[in-house]
């Protein structure tokens, strides 16, 4: 069975006892709990803490996983999204020094999910970044091994700003890519967290790649996208991405969700299925990011048993 959840990124001044506790009584079964390093954010929706990786006491895991266990509400996964191919190598590897204390954690915690981002030099091409995921991934991978902890790469191209152009800076953009990155590592612990939103505003299609990579669905992403056709025909797709499309929250953009969770359902897709909201029109106030997420659950639930 699917269970439905949403990432902790949206309540980011809430603490991790706040955002379980809405989420029980919501009637989520699970939240995807953000892990970035203490301090300043990158950009918008990082730099959340709602688990300190780097402080994660026998003390404070038994604090978990009992408020856990009362709430009645799981962690579908840890996330941390950095861009571990960037060019400056030093913040490169900090980041990737993160991501294993990430899958630390989760082992630490009995859970089985890290979602992240492959990363991109985005003044690189598709040929420059492999040559660096061959060198850099790999040991990646192999920590998750050893921990029990499978890998989701989410599908973000992470191309939606001028300071991101050419390339965006997250190389797993699409299923050919996808294709290419599970040839070169076919470890059984590396797969996707799949996000259908990001074909949609590429003009892909969203479900077939459900059945191509049905066996490296590690987790899902709920996030829906708008096209703005009058703004398409007026800038064309060569424009930062956000000049002809906005994120939108699940029903309220382009994607078919009956469709999509048919998809699921065909291939006996039973982890879970997080809502990502990062609709500007629900970001006033707590109370409207808290609503998102109330609608998003009401919405969602006629797709899947409860």
């Amino acid at each position: 069975m699917i269970k439905l959840g949403f990432l902790s990124a949206i309540l980011a001044d809430q603490t991790f006892e706040e955002v379980m506790s809405f989420a029980a009584q919501t009637g989520y079964s699970c939240v995807e709990i953000m892990c970035w390093p203490v301090g300043k954010a990158e950009r918008r929706y990082a730099g959340v803490t709602h688990i300190d990786v780097s402080k994660l006491s026998n003390k404070h895991i038994k604090e978990i996983r009992d408020l856990l266990d009362e709430k009645g509400v799981g962690i579908s996964g840890l996330g941390y999204y950095p861009n571990p191919l960037e060019a400056d190598s030093k913040n490169a590897a900090r980041y990737v020094a993160h991501i294993k204390k990430v899958m630390d954690a989760a082992a630490k915690l009995g859970l089985r999910n890290v979602n992240t981002f492959i990363g991109r030099d985005h003044r690189g091409s598709i040929e420059d970044n492999f040559k660096r995921f061959k060198k850099i991934w790999p040991p990646i991978v192999k920590h998750a091994e050893k921990r029990g902890v499978k890998i989701g790469i989410e599908n973000c191209p992470m191309f939606f700003t001028d300071d991101e152009w050419p390339g965006g800076k997250n190389l797993a953009s699409s299923p050919a890519i996808w294709r290419r990155m599970f040839k070169e590592i076919p470890s059984a612990n590396f797969g996707l967290n799949y996000d259908p939103s990001h074909l949609v505003w590429q003009f892909m299609d969203y479900i077939k790649p459900i059945y191509e990579f049905k066996n490296r669905i590690f987790h899902v992403h709920i996030k829906d996208a708008k096209v703005l056709r009058d703004q398409l025909d007026d800038v064309g797709i060569l424009a930062t991405p956000l000049s002809f499309h906005r994120p939108k929250l699940p029903g309220l953009g382009d994607v078919d969700w009956g469709k999509f969770f048919s998809a699921l359902t065909d291939i006996r897709y039973n982890g879970a299925a997080c809502v990502e909201v990062e609709d500007r029109s629900y970001e006033g106030s707590l109370q409207l990011r808290k609503k998102s997420l109330t609608q998003s659950y009401e919405y969602l639930k006629q797709f899947m048993a409860l």
